[in-house]
């Protein structure tokens, strides 16, 4: 053994491949043939090479044809042995061919033409080099489809990047509220799919906001949603579902991968360009939640409604108005003043009868009639909380 080849098995590599100046002018020789070969094989074994374009088909047998030729570089330079050739075989192929051959048809060619060369090579050569170049196509194969698996890992963190700034700017056009057709334009470019039921969901950012954190929660996202866009501002967390189908049930999956704090969401039943509103309240929300110390986790923004309001929300002004205080005056039967006297006087049903001079029956009439017509029950303290709120509003 010589001293190199003794160092480099101290380092843990293999020992060259050398094969005999005959056997290297053997392979030069047959690069046209080996190259007809490895075509043959193509058409043979792979079914999606045939529904490739002219122009694609080419660059593969161009690929093919380096690459081959790249075997007779490696084997000229031992030197080289350990260092990836795929720049040079790669090269001359269009741009885009990586869009159209995945990374599996991208290792199916390789072996596909490891087949080829094994068939055709070996028996070419001279007695001496027959194993020698066997051994040779093996760890030269091994090595280029290393270099080309690592091309395709960085394309895909690239694809990865960008693809997150693409969500990021539709997030932050609906919450901006930007026209609908900016919107729809964002939502396209991230490839959007659906028409309706819409979520916003707002919570803390997890310890880890790495791409593989994110790639687990949008895998999450996807088991109950059709689309499922994530985007970070700050210290906030917003996921934009589309096409969601139980709600409730779904965020039990996700709520793993917020951090420590409120998670409040919103819900809308039109289009994404125009789920401004819901992704306004589910943000507000978010910063009231702490106002609601008892608060459920996550909690609706439409249960926060007394929180935004104080919080300086218009939006939840105008429906604790519209939707409570102005029904209940509209509705008549004394059913404000029976809410507020009710609440005075420590939801008590016989003092609240007292002070209007009615029997406690018809304030428990009343009471249900305001739970019937606002969805909010005064018997409940947190909804009559909802109800006081929304009366000092209206008289406001």
């Amino acid at each position: 053994m010589s001293t190199e080849t003794a160092a480099q098995g101290q380092r843990g590599l293999p020992p060259e491949v050398t094969v005999s100046a005959e056997g290297l002018d053997v392979l030069r020789r047959s690069l046209g043939p080996l190259t007809t070969t490895v075509t043959e094989h193509f058409e043979q074994n792979l079914p999606w090479y045939s529904q490739l374009t002219t122009e694609e088909r080419a660059s593969l047998r161009l690929i093919s044809q380096r690459g081959i030729g790249g075997l007779a570089h490696w084997l000229e330079d031992p030197a080289s042995q350990n260092i990836p050739l795929v720049n040079e075989i790669l090269g001359p192929a269009p741009t885009d061919l990586m869009r159209t051959i995945s990374l599996q048809r991208a290792l199916q060619l390789i072996r596909t033409i490891v087949d080829a060369v094994e068939e055709r090579l070996p028996p070419l050569m001279p007695p001496a080099d027959y194993q020698p170049m066997l051994e040779a196509v093996l760890r030269y194969s091994r090595e280029v489809a290393f270099a080309i698996a690592d091309v395709y890992a960085r394309a895909a963190e690239s694809r990865g990047a960008w693809d997150s700034r693409l969500e990021a700017l539709l997030v932050d056009a609906v919450l901006r509220g930007e026209p609908a057709e900016q919107i729809a334009s964002r939502a396209a470019a991230v490839g959007w799919r659906s028409p309706d039921k819409i979520a916003v969901v707002v919570g803390e950012i997890p310890v880890a906001t790495d791409q593989v954190a994110m790639s687990h929660l949008r895998r999450a996202c996807l088991r109950f949603a059709t689309d499922a866009v994530a985007a970070v501002q700050g210290e906030k967390l917003i996921l934009l579902l589309g096409g969601v189908e139980s709600l409730t049930e779904g965020l039990d999956r996700v709520l793993p991968h917020f951090g420590e704090g409120p998670v409040v969401y919103s819900e809308h039943s039109g289009t994404v360009s125009a789920a401004h509103r819901a992704a306004a309240a589910a943000f507000c929300g978010y910063s009231a939640a702490g106002a609601w110390p008892a608060a459920p986790r996550p909690v609706a923004a439409e249960d926060l409604l007394p929180e935004r309001a104080l919080a300086g929300d218009e939006t939840a002004k105008e429906a604790l108005t519209a939707g409570i205080y102005t029904q209940l005056a509209d509705a008549g039967h004394g059913l404000l003043e029976t809410v507020e006297r009710y609440a005075a006087t420590g939801f008590s049903l016989e003092a609240a009868a007292r002070e209007l001079y009615v029997h406690t029956n018809t304030v428990r009439y009343r009471l249900k009639r305001v739970t019937e017509i606002t969805g909010w029950d005064p018997t409940d303290p947190r909804d009559a909380y909802v109800l006081q709120t929304a009366l000092v509003l209206g008289r406001l």
